[in-house]
């Protein structure tokens, strides 16, 4: 197998287990990614999902020795696995070591990355010839800029941890070995919110790309409807009873 699936509560954690290819991704590798995602959107008991890697690295990208032994199809599936999926619910990377080529576009296609101190990332295929066909051109602007992102994917320079992290491209920076205990401990404050209020409010931000300001406008608050009818008016009550005042996460309940 590999891909291994693993359960912490809330959060469904999938890691990619090829360490002896630094978990470069191959066609059987893809799909048994986009099975494990599938899982994920079906399992209404999990609500956070987690993509990170074995033997300290996160991806080294598309695996090149496989190269040749499928063909690719432009409008197929991702050659990386889940890149031309928009799942309903989040997904977090826990990025440890390597996350670069392939590898780069699997944790843009996250909606959060945790990265250790000594992780990497970086356009490492831009070496090789080979092009970013798993969402990179579209997400790293996305994330970063369009200026930081050409820079990124001109150049294929490596990006350490502390410049992805000033940039956006992580979203936490923790000690070398804590990025997935990290990433689980994120899954399951996120996991604790309401989570149609949280969903909705996530598929409106990724929505509004399509839209012009106008139609982005509308179509968050027409996507307020049903939370706010199904959610605020339990979540007022919790406030006004003294829960989350001042800031505060620790009490909070979820749905």
């Amino acid at each position: 197998m590999s891909v291994l699936i693993a359960r912490d509560g809330p959060a469904f954690i999938v890691t990619i287990d090829r360490p002896a290819r630094r978990n470069a991704v191959d066609p059987a590798t893809a799909e048994a990614l986009r099975s494990a995602f599938a899982d994920f959107a079906a399992d209404a008991s999990a609500r956070v999902a987690i993509l990170t890697g074995s033997g300290g690295h996160f991806c080294a990208g598309f695996d090149l020795t496989a190269v040749g032994t499928s063909r690719y199809d432009p409008d197929g599936p991702g050659p990386m696995g889940p890149t031309r999926l928009l799942l309903d619910k989040p997904v977090i990377a826990a990025v440890e070591g390597s996350a670069v080529a392939g590898g780069l576009e699997l944790a843009l296609w996250c909606d959060l990355r945790v990265a250790a101190e000594s992780a990497v990332f970086g356009v490492y295929c831009r070496r090789w010839g080979v092009p970013l066909i798993d969402g990179g051109t579209v997400r790293l602007p996305r994330i970063v800029g369009q200026g930081r992102a050409l820079d990124m994917i001109l150049t294929g320079r490596p990006v350490a941890s502390d410049e992805a992290h000033r940039i956006g491209l992580a979203d936490r920076v923790v000690p070398d070995g804590q990025a997935l205990p990290a990433a689980i401990a994120l899954a399951k404050q996120i996991a604790a919110f309401p989570q149609l209020c949280m969903t909705s409010d996530r598929k409106s931000a990724y929505r509004q790309w399509d839209l012009d300001l106008a139609d982005a406008l509308a179509h968050e608050a027409h996507a307020g409807v049903a939370p706010l009818r199904e959610g605020a008016t339990a979540g007022a009550k919790q406030f006004t009873q003294g829960e989350g005042r001042s800031g505060s996460f620790a009490a909070f309940k979820g749905e």
